[in-house]
């Protein structure tokens, strides 16, 4: 479980105790249910990460957008209502060549407009690799509800494939940004899974 959780769980204790002595035992019950969904909401269960040359999700939820654009690159939006995980995972291995965090709106993040007017933080991977290797962007969105965006890694630090980097908190949107090397698997309406559910497979792996 993530830390966030055990000081919700204990704020809304503390609130619930004092309810219960100030007024009556039965007031007390909305913060009891509030403490114990945020336990819920800031699980961090393990995942097995696949191995191979293949781009996972950096996010539990359902794919609501896959989208071409120029250059042959393809965007993926992955929608997290506030009963999924909400821990983000790096897609791929790499090195950490940007971080830039945008403030912006609170839109509903199933909303395509929230892309690119939503409150949001960029992280940008690059794969370590004998003349450069892929480079994978990662946005963090925002959402109506969601108004915390967590990143816990700066420009240059490795990060392994499936390997937590962060988390929004309450409700959100995660997009990740692939080049034209990269062949889509995922379509709209997908369940995926953080860390284990593949995106996308590196086409020099499938023609080899």
């Amino acid at each position: 479980m993530i830390k966030d959780g055990i000081y919700y769980g204990i704020g809304c204790a503390a609130a619930a105790a004092a309810v219960a002595w100030l007024l009556t035992p039965p007031a007390a019950a909305p913060f009891l249910v509030i403490g114990a969904f945020c336990l819920y909401f800031f699980r961090d269960p393990q995942r097995r990460i696949p191995a191979g040359p293949v781009c996972v999700s950096p996010a539990d939820g359902k794919v609501v957008q896959v989208r071409e654009l120029a250059g042959g690159r393809t965007q993926i939006g992955i929608f997290l209502n506030i009963f999924d995980v909400h821990v983000n995972r790096a897609p791929i291995g790499g090195r950490v060549q940007r971080v830039a965090y945008r403030r912006g709106r609170f839109l509903p993040a199933y909303n395509d407009l929230a892309s690119s007017g939503n409150e949001q933080n960029t992280v940008v991977i690059e794969e370590e690799s004998a003349g450069g290797g892929s480079v994978v962007e990662v946005r963090q969105i925002a959402g109506l509800i969601a108004r915390r965006i967590v990143c816990h890694n700066k420009v240059g630090d490795r990060v392994r494939k499936g390997e937590r980097f962060g988390l929004i908190k309450f409700g959100s949107r995660v997009d990740i940004l692939l080049g034209p090397e990269w062949k889509i698997t995922a379509a709209a309406g997908d369940r995926v899974v953080g860390g284990s559910s593949i995106l996308a497979e590196k086409r020099s792996s499938r023609t080899a």
